[in-house]
């Protein structure tokens, strides 16, 4: 049967005849999904400390490390019988998986990052503290456009007064004309 195997330093999905396996004195075999992963693994290279890999961003906190999620993903050798049943409730309790993992890993990321909120919030006020001379003279020209737009405002509004009671100065006298004929 193909099994997708997962790479020995990155963590990441080897699928059948791609990348490369490494075979030590001992008979224990690595896989390694490119040759990037395998070069790190011969210069030993500590993975949790290499950033690109899963483990390093496990050791982090980065990503979930601990979940019931990850019971399903263990390697069993027993074979089973076929069972065409067995088979579609295997694939439907796949997806359930899958769809709950999915919820958890989005729950993880929120939670991390709802700490990650405040602190960006700490620091933009720190840096508005330290560099706030330069926020003063653009807040003075602010300050001179918003006086502009608002006369502005007002000379609109006063001509379009004037505009509406000539309008109805115009109508009254016409009216009125009329009626003194």
């Amino acid at each position: 049967m193909v099994r997708v195997e997962t790479c020995y330093f990155c963590s990441g999905p080897v699928y059948p005849g791609h990348g490369s396996q490494f075979v030590r004195n001992d008979s224990k075999v690595f896989r390694f999904c490119r040759s990037k992963c395998q070069k790190n693994f011969v210069k030993k290279r500590n993975p949790r400390k290499t950033a690109w890999t899963k483990s390093f961003r496990k050791a982090r906190g980065k990503e979930m490390a601990v979940d019931t999620t990850f019971d399903f993903e263990k390697r069993r050798n027993r074979p089973v019988k076929y069972d065409r049943e067995l088979m579609g409730t295997t694939l439907r309790a796949m997806q359930r998986v899958g769809e709950i993992r999915a919820r958890r890993e989005e729950m993880f990321f929120e939670r991390r990052m709802k700490d990650a909120s405040k602190v960006k919030v700490s620091q933009a006020r720190a840096e508005l503290k330290e560099s706030i001379e330069l926020l003063v003279p653009a807040a003075a020209d602010k300050e001179k456009v918003l006086l502009n737009v608002v006369e502005a405002a007002k000379l609109r509004a006063s001509a379009k007064k004037t505009a509406a009671e000539k309008k109805k100065g115009g109508a009254a006298a016409a009216a009125g004309g009329d009626m003194s004929d």
